[in-house]
This record gives structure tokens, sequence and C-alpha cells, in this order.
């Protein structure tokens, strides 16, 4: 089926959820303390001295939207922007995903060269390979989507302490997902950066990224 009109007709179903899931997972996230300690008060303070004991990611094995076995090790050396959502998502990945196309788009090249977007699925029944390929080729040309077996999406989830979880009611003939919703800006080194919310503009982290990877230069 058409990615689009997928996305279409599962619109309805994922906004039942919706409310439901905002509610869950603010308050999931507020029992994770280091999930809280963020550069987000718009001001000039550094990024990494907010991350400071921070610790987020570690070793996973999943496969690319091509259907090739990645891990950690394939993006060793990059920056990474990282986000976590599923496919059938009607609103707010499709946005977040939006959000970091935009501020690809908006780094110098020599900067966004060094960055490699990931958007790792957490419905991975769902969001086969095939089904990855056709979605992120909605987003920016670099974005690589990644997926697995339920066992390997939730290892990783685990790794970047996210919540995710089906939402279904008897009313529902399908159901959809509530999840955390962070960018995560990684290192090369795999070091967590920064942790940018919904509310985080664009602007704000572009101009964030700049500041990691080019104070001389950031605005």
């Amino acid at each position: 089926m058409d990615i689009k009109k997928r996305l279409l007709r599962t619109a309805l179903l994922s906004l039942i959820g919706l409310g439901i899931g905002v509610g869950i997972a603010a308050y999931q996230i507020s029992q994770e303390p280091a999930l809280t300690i963020t550069a987000k008060d718009q001001s000039s303070t550094s990024t990494q001295s907010s991350m400071a004991g921070v610790s987020l990611g570690g070793p996973f094995t999943l496969r690319d939207h091509t259907g090739a076995a990645v891990t950690q090790d394939t993006y060793k050396g990059d920056y990474k922007l990282i986000y976590f959502g599923f496919t059938y998502c009607p609103a707010i990945c499709p946005t977040e995903l939006q959000k970091i196309s935009g501020v690809m788009k908006s780094l110098p090249e020599e900067i966004s060269t060094q960055i490699q977007p990931l958007f790792i699925t957490v419905d991975p029944d769902r969001d086969t390979v095939p089904v990855m390929a056709d979605y992120v080729d909605l987003f920016h040309p670099k974005l690589i989507g990644l997926t697995g077996t339920p066992d390997q999406i939730e290892a990783v989830k685990k790794q970047y302490r996210v919540f995710a979880t089906k939402v279904e009611t008897e009313e529902m003939s399908d159901y959809t997902v509530d999840h955390s919703s962070f960018i995560y800006f990684m290192g090369p080194d795999d070091t967590l950066l920064s942790i940018y919310r919904i509310k985080d503009t664009q602007e704000y982290i572009t101009e964030d990224i700049r500041r990691v990877m080019d104070p001389a230069n950031a605005q």
C-alpha cells in the first residue's frame, strides 16, 4: 500500500492513542532524572556541561532500510541525530523527522556531512525493512531507518531509556504505540551531547549543534 495512503488510513487510530500517550510518556520520562538534564533553557549554557554525567546508548545489532545488518560501530566516527518512533504515527514522529530534516538542511555543509540521522522503530512487528525504506524516503536523503527483531529493538530501547508500549482497546481494529519522543545528539565516540524535546525548535537545535561542532562560528 502507498505509504502516504497508509498514513492517512491510520491517522484516526493513532490519534485515539495520542491523548493517552502524551500523558503516559510524560509521566514515564519524569521518572528518569537523567533524561531531564538538558540544555533546553534556550540560554548560552554549554551543551556538554548540561549533559555531564548522563550516559545513554551502547551496543546494538539492527538492520537498516536496505536490509543490511548494522551495529553501533557502523556509525562510529559520525555525529548522530537519533529518533525513536514508528511509521504508523500520524503526527509526532513525522513532525520530529521533518525537524531533523530541516536541521540538516540549515546546517553548513561542512557540519551536516559529519552528521548521520537515524530513525529507529519502536514497532518492529509492522515496521519491516520495506516499510522503513518507503517511509524514510519521505524525509532527508541521509536519513537511515533501522529495524530488527522485537528482542533487538527492546535492547536498543533500553540502551537509550526509550519508553514505548502498544495501545489498543476493544474498539480498535489495530493498535497504536505510545512512546517517549526525544532527539538524541550523539558524538563520534557515541557520547551523549544533548537531548532535544518536542518543544525545541529547528532553529534552536541547529544553533545548539553549531555551538557544539563549530563553537568559533556559532551565532
